[in-house]
């Protein structure tokens, strides 16, 4: 059986969602392949904290509004450095928040969002095997078994959306660069913990572990810790034990004497970052997971694939409704030159602190410098709330400031 379409979209996660509901309002049909069967399934390794920089995206497809009726909690974040807290504060020319929701939550709604949005057939159950290509060699199309039958979807462009381990990414030849962390992962949600409204997501940098509290839907709260992996024996053991281990003492900590866990302790022993230099090919383009991973311990990859969804449908739409395949993967690489800028220099701070296990000597001075001068403050946390590039950061006045700020007397310690 072949079914024809605009765009065949892999993978009906946040990224799949997003591009396929700005690809579908565009005029565009679209096939939206999931390979669970059922319309709830959700990312499990996932601690679902939402930087600010996404909510623009979020308001224009149209589900903040659904998020804060499902219970999603605005994500007010805050740091505890070796200098004190840094709260991320109200800035005029960024967005107020994020969101702290649970995937559980968040992806069947996103899901639904989706399948309700004019144009877009979501199937279900549709496992991708092959990618098929014309007689120039050019992607045309996925081959996927959907209830147990080989179905063909012709496409103009094919988007892999389909995660860390890409199905669509292999097929296509678009190899990536792992990057393994010097930190294990560990979370669970839990009940009966108080969170602060004034940071709704608490993250300690309690060096070299990593810890953090986020206030979640449905009155979950959820505890992550990312641990120095030389306490891995320890982790074969009792893992809520550990978890809660590295919540002991901290400054300011949660109160966690009447907390009731929710869901089973998930761990990764190790969740590398994975970068491609190419995340296009002729009639191919990767979005979300399927195009860049990033260490969980700054929370950005929800962000970035729904963001990513937009960047790739603004890029791509018109090219596609024109049908002329060059003119598609002109756009599709226009799209990967947008996606470069924005979130390279990100992925390398990312990876920087996921592979060393004490704060750098310039993150000492930043933050030194963010938690006394307001005005770094605000310079630097539009960066770690990812609406600005560090591109546009690191000017000489800026450095110039931070270095002022942190040489005060008292301000940095080691």
């Amino acid at each position: 059986m072949s079914d024809n379409y605009d765009v065949v979209i892999v993978g009906g996660g946040l990224a799949g969602c997003t591009a396929a509901i700005l690809m579908g309002r565009s005029g565009l049909d679209v096939a939206l392949l999931e390979a669970h069967r059922q319309p709830t399934t959700y990312k499990r390794m996932c601690t679902t904290s939402i930087r600010s920089s996404a909510l623009p995206t979020l308001r224009r497809i149209g589900v903040d509004a659904a998020i804060e009726k499902a219970g999603g909690v605005p994500a007010h974040d805050a740091f505890n450095t070796p200098y004190g807290w840094l709260h991320v504060p109200r800035m005029d020319d960024c967005p107020p928040h994020g969101y702290n929701i649970r995937r559980e939550t968040l992806d069947p709604l996103m899901r639904e969002a989706a399948a309700e949005t004019a144009g877009v057939d979501l199937v279900l159950g549709a496992k991708a095997r092959e990618l098929t290509r014309d007689r120039q060699g050019r992607v045309d199309g996925v081959l996927a078994m959907v209830d147990g039958e080989a179905r063909r979807f012709g496409a103009r462009l094919v988007v892999g959306a389909d995660g860390h381990s890409s199905k669509i990414a292999e097929l296509a030849g678009l190899p990536g660069h792992r990057t393994e962390p010097k930190r294990f992962f560990l979370f669970a949600h839990y009940r009966g913990v108080e969170v602060p409204p004034d940071r709704t997501l608490s993250i300690w940098l309690n060096m070299p572990d990593v810890v953090s509290v986020g206030a979640m839907d449905d009155g979950h709260v959820v505890l992550a810790a990312m641990l120095d992996k030389r306490r891995l024996p320890a982790e074969r053991g009792d893992r809520e034990a550990v978890l809660l281990d590295a919540y002991r003492n901290l400054p300011d900590g949660p109160d966690l004497s009447r907390a009731e866990r929710a869901t089973e302790v998930l761990s990764s022993r190790s969740y590398p970052s994975v970068t491609r230099w190419r995340i296009t090919t002729p009639g191919v383009a990767l979005v979300g997971d399927a195009a860049m991973v990033a260490d969980p311990l700054e929370g950005s990859g929800c962000g970035w694939a729904i963001q990513g969804g937009e960047w790739l449908s603004d890029a791509v739409a018109d090219a596609v409704r024109s049908g002329h395949p060059k003119r598609i993967d002109q756009a599709a690489r226009r799209y990967e030159r947008t996606h470069r800028f924005r979130l390279f220099p990100h992925q390398a701070q990312i990876i920087d602190l996921s592979t060393r296990l004490a704060l750098s000597g310039v993150m000492k001075v930043v933050l030194s410098a963010s938690v006394r001068d307001p005005k770094v403050a605000e310079k630097f946390t539009s960066v770690i709330t990812r609406n600005r590039s560090m591109l546009k950061v690191l000017t000489p006045a800026f450095v110039a400031r931070a270095l002022y700020a942190a040489a005060r007397p008292g301000a940095v310690r080691s």
